[in-house]
């Protein structure tokens, strides 16, 4: 703890504030004093470091936090430290060389640099990586007994405080859900025969026998649609979901507790190689309650590849048309945007300057909704995830949804009913375990029909487990990776062009298509706008030394990130424990490299003051007296680097939210995980209704396919059911 706590320090040093006061703190004492205690504040100081120690506990994997343990054990030795730091932890004093807290923090922050920088034969960049990133997050993040945070005011960022949406009749999902993190086993049978169900406590199985005629687990796009389809078809739906149930007037709109709530692992959920980070919704309502608005349907040129190459006529049919119409209406996509926020102006402006075509993005909120947060879930209540929608309706049909509970495996048999079904095994429903410990008793959920819609990374191994055979489950899976660049624009220089502050306004409400020529049809990659709150934008960006960390943050407020998303023809697997392998294609690589340097021509051409990359050396350029020469130098100079556990000297991290393809659909067995109507080629009366059934990856924000194909797949289910 004691070398940890030095690390803390380094990253985060006390300082003295030299730099000039910005204009909002001239003549304001309290924000004066804010930027003051700001600087001066440590990362050493209490309880910082003893919460990054439990929370890389809680989520890094078991055998890289043995390795941070080691490392922080050594450096608590001089001779450990001189094993790990070298010759800057030496002196020309007794004792000539000193343990790691004993070095000076300006030596310290060289080490650190120095363990980011040129790989070392012990993978101490990912000591570093995982030690910044977690110190980061919560010192920005954690909040006091008033939910406030004493560097906000001095970073000028202000949480979300709208109005919440109140509802007078109980929260809208209230009919039909029974929170089991709220239940005992004396409350829990009573509370599932309340709802409509037939309930046997067995415990020769040791286990609550439930029955129905669908059980769905997951509930965000594929299982939201699925469940309010099949529940109006007359079917007794059950939804098992593993995170827990908010409504608008639970959000709280804090960027710690909501990313601990409301995303898979926190929203720090890494590939095994640590050059890709996954955000993934874990909460009814599943991505679908914090994703970022945008309603795209699916580009028609994906559809044709889909119905002829891949051969599945779904997707040249109309139904497939009518299922997008319907989805669209029934989440109330709009198509324009009255107010555009602070980042979206300045993609716009940046592509009016070179040319460039920036095209408005459809959202599932009304024209009006001005929300930057509703990453954090949507406080108003405005945006139209399955939660506010598909899940309102399946309850209102008498569906049950059942939260904090985990599906274990599905329950299959040997298939003996020939006449039917050529598939080997049968699927009898879902055995699962609330996370609730007052529970004592496995959920055993029989149904006729079973669903699974818990996302490309969690359908994988969950098959698995029960005991499918089939290659094609858990590979084939896609990410849209993307890469991030920033621009500065300060208020004093551009507050007449842009309004607002990089928090504020609807996160993607404009995007552009990177082709290599106006005329060109081929679109290499796409360019949005993220949602990043302080403690996110802090632990993603480059770490170079704790004066610059204060500087940029204390610029936040104008910090305009742009990101690229590609539309990626590499691949990766899921594996049965959930970890995930991910390999980029040279297309890809070629693609992220064109559509980075064409998110930095926006930005300069936007009128940013400074630009950058997320490269582990904070890879930057002034912009003023820029030549085209010098910036063509510049761009040269922006491949596209290795992830974290490369052997080069520059890396950087990839992000992904859009996770598809690793159950897909296909025309057989040999190239698919399942056929035209969703049900997997093993198991008669198993279905999948997520991104996991995607074909390939589609280029754009997902969730408009996700809701349609779960439409189409669902209404086939319903017409079975009714026939058998």
């Amino acid at each position: 703890m004691s070398s940890l706590s030095a690390i803390c320090e380094t990253i985060i040093p006390p300082l003295s504030l030299t730099l000039p006061l910005p204009l909002d703190a001239l003549d304001n004492k309290e924000k004066s004093a804010a930027l003051h205690a700001f600087y001066g504040a440590s990362g050493a100081d209490p309880p910082l470091p003893d919460e990054v120690a439990e929370s890389m506990v809680k989520r890094v994997e078991p055998k890289a936090i043995s390795f941070i343990k080691t490392v922080l054990t050594l450096l608590s030795f001089r001779l450990g430290t001189l094993l790990l730091c070298g010759w800057l932890c030496c002196d020309l004093k007794w004792p000539f060389f000193h343990k790691f807290s004993e070095i000076p923090v300006d030596k310290r922050e060289k080490i650190l640099m120095k363990w980011s920088g040129k790989p070392h034969p012990l993978p101490l960049r990912a000591v570093f990586a995982s030690i910044k990133t977690y110190c980061l997050f919560i010192f920005f993040s954690m909040t006091d007994e008033n939910s406030e945070n004493p560097a906000w005011k001095a970073i000028g960022y202000e949480v979300d405080n709208r109005q919440k949406k109140a509802y007078p009749q109980g929260r809208p999902l209230e009919k039909g859900i029974i929170e089991t993190m709220h239940e005992d086993d004396s409350t829990f049978l009573q509370s599932l025969t309340e709802k409509g169900l037939q309930v046997m406590d067995d415990p020769d199985d040791d286990a609550y026998k439930i029955k129905c005629d669908v059980a769905i687990v997951g509930s965000g796009c594929g299982g939201g649609v699925a469940a309010a389809i099949l529940a109006s078809s007359g079917q007794k739906v059950v939804v098992i979901e593993k995170g827990n149930y908010f409504a608008p007037q639970d959000y709280t709109s804090l960027e710690g507790p909501s990313m601990s709530e409301l995303y898979e692992s926190g929203g720090m959920l890494p590939t095994t190689d640590g050059k890709i980070m996954l955000m993934a919704g874990s909460t009814v309502g599943g991505g679908s309650a914090v994703n970022w608005s945008a309603s795209i349907r699916t580009p028609k040129n994906v559809l044709k590849e889909w119905s002829v190459d891949h051969k599945i006529p779904l997707f040249g049919s109309s139904d497939y048309e009518f299922a997008m119409d319907a989805v669209c209406k029934r989440i109330g996509v709009t198509e324009q945007c009255r107010e555009e926020g602070f980042q979206n102006q300045i993609l716009r402006k940046g592509c009016e300057n070179l040319g460039l075509k920036a095209e408005a993005v459809p959202r599932n909120t009304p024209e009006n909704h001005y929300c930057g947060s509703c990453n954090f879930g949507c406080r108003t209540g405005d945006k139209k995830g399955t939660q506010a929608t598909w899940l309102v309706d399946a309850v209102g049909c008498g569906a049950v949804i059942l939260t904090s509970c985990k599906a274990d495996k599905f329950i299959l048999q040997v298939n003996n009913d020939d006449s039917i079904s050529r598939r080997r095994k049968k699927c009898l429903g879902v055995i699962a375990t609330s996370l609730n410990k007052n529970l004592s008793k496995k959920l055993r959920i029989e149904a006729k029909a079973t669903i699974s819609a818990c996302g490309a990374l969690s359908t994988p191994p969950l098959m698995i487990s029960s005991g499918l055979k089939n290659p094609n489950i858990g590979r084939n899976l896609h990410l849209h990776p993307c890469l991030v660049a920033w621009g500065y624009f300060p208020e004093e220089e551009s507050l007449e062009i842009f309004k607002g502050k990089t928090y504020q306004g609807g996160i993607i409400t404009s995007f552009h298509r990177v082709t290599s020529d106006k005329k060109s049809n081929h679109v290499h990659a796409i360019v949005q706008t993220p949602a990043f709150g302080p403690a996110s934008v802090a632990a993603l960006s480059p770490w170079i030394s704790g004066s610059e960390l204060k500087e940029r943050m204390v610029r936040y407020p104008r910090w305009c990130h742009l990101f690229t998303l590609i539309r990626d023809q590499g691949s990766g697997e899921v594996t049965e424990q959930g970890k995930v392998k991910y390999q980029f294609s040279e297309t890809d690589k070629e693609n992220l490299k064109l559509g980075l340097r064409q998110v930095i021509r926006i930005l300069i051409a936007a009128g940013a003051v400074e630009v950058g990359t997320h490269r582990n050396d904070g890879q930057r350029i002034k912009c003023k007296d820029l030549t085209e020469e010098k910036l063509q130098e510049f761009l040269e100079n922006v491949p596209v680097v290795g992830g974290l556990g490369c052997k080069d000297e520059f890396w950087t991290l990839y992000l992904s939210a859009h996770q598809m393809g690793s159950c897909r659909m296909g025309a057989n067995e040999e190239e698919s995980a399942i056929d035209e109507n969703g049900e997997t080629w093993e198991a008669q009366g198993l279905f999948v209704c997520d991104a996991s059934v995607f074909p390939t990856a589609i280029g754009v924000n997902p969730m408009i396919t996700i809701e349609s194909i779960s439409y189409c797949i669902s209404k086939k289910i319903a017409e079975l059911l009714k026939k058998q």
